[in-house]
């Protein structure tokens, strides 16, 4: 489905997203501190509110949520993660493509806006309860789990790529991936339902892009009958297994019925004077009666 929508959509995807999304995050960086310096909350007005899109129509707020950068005080520290989100969201560009790393990155805004909605029509529901009621669910949402999809796609492909943790440690991404994923299952059975259903719809781009990048067919029913039916038919029939499952011998004295299985330092010929196909071992070759 992928390789169709490319052929017809691939014309339109953007270039170097990841660049566009960590300026947004700059902008976001902006509007924080803005926020301390003059007591005037913007973020509060960018947050994911299922709630104030609805009734108020603040429709604004489907898009800049996008922008919330993770909550850090240290300009240094979020200099150093965006740099090293670059890094990681252009190689992951280049290693799977334009196109399919667009699909990746706004199908986990997708789901994680569709995630918001699902939230805030359960608890308007009753089905579930938060602290804040359905009018505050949107600080729940934000880029913090699209980063983390992005971190595990890059360790998927890249597995034995080495980063120095605390900038001194030498470690593998596939062991901070498998530390990341257990920090996200913690939250999931530990979290609150917002946190719960936040996790799981902004990582569903991480199943889609597993399966969308590996070959499921080694584990198709289909494809493993057809591999099984061409080994039978390309296998010889002396090397075929019986029923028993053991393989069935491809030389057998007539006389002894001794085989190459049963008595390997044996040999087997042929008698070029009896009628039809016998053959005898060794000890027989020559002291047999032949068949006329």
């Amino acid at each position: 489905m992928l390789n169709k929508l490319e052929k017809k959509l691939g014309k339109y995807a953007i270039p170097n997203l990841i660049m566009y999304l960590l300026g947004g995050y700059v902008i976001g960086y902006l509007l924080y501190f803005g926020s301390v310096s003059t007591n005037l909350n913007f973020i509060s007005f960018m947050t994911l509110e299922p709630y104030q899109i609805i009734h108020n129509f603040q429709f604004w707020r489907l898009i800049t949520w996008v922008m919330i950068p993770p909550s850090t005080s240290n300009l240094f520290f979020a200099f150093i993660m965006m740099v090293f989100y670059y890094q990681l969201g252009m190689t992951l560009e280049r290693t799977i493509g334009t196109f399919r790393f667009n699909v990746f990155i706004f199908g986990g805004m997708f789901f994680t806006v569709i995630g918001a909605f699902v939230l805030y029509a359960l608890v308007s529901a009753g089905v579930i309860t938060t602290v804040y009621g359905a009018t505050l669910i949107g600080g729940a949402f934000s880029t913090n789990y699209i980063n983390m999809s992005i971190f595990l796609a890059f360790a998927m492909c890249y597995p034995r790529e080495r980063v120095l943790l605390f900038f001194l440690i030498p470690i593998e991404m596939r062991w901070l991936a498998v530390v990341y994923a257990g920090i996200a299952f913690l939250n999931v059975f530990s979290g609150s339902w917002a946190i719960r259903i936040a996790i799981v719809s902004s990582l569903l781009n991480v199943l889609i892009f597993f399966f969308s990048t590996h070959n499921l067919n080694r584990v198709n029913p289909r494809e493993i009958h057809r591999r099984n039916a061409y080994k039978r038919a390309a296998t010889p029939e002396w090397e075929r297994p019986n029923r028993s499952g053991q393989p069935v011998a491809r030389h057998k004295c007539a006389i002894c019925g001794r085989t190459e299985l049963t008595n390997p330092e044996m040999e087997f010929r042929f008698c070029s004077k009896c009628n039809g196909n016998y053959e005898y071992c060794q000890d027989h070759l020559f002291t047999h009666q032949h068949v006329k």
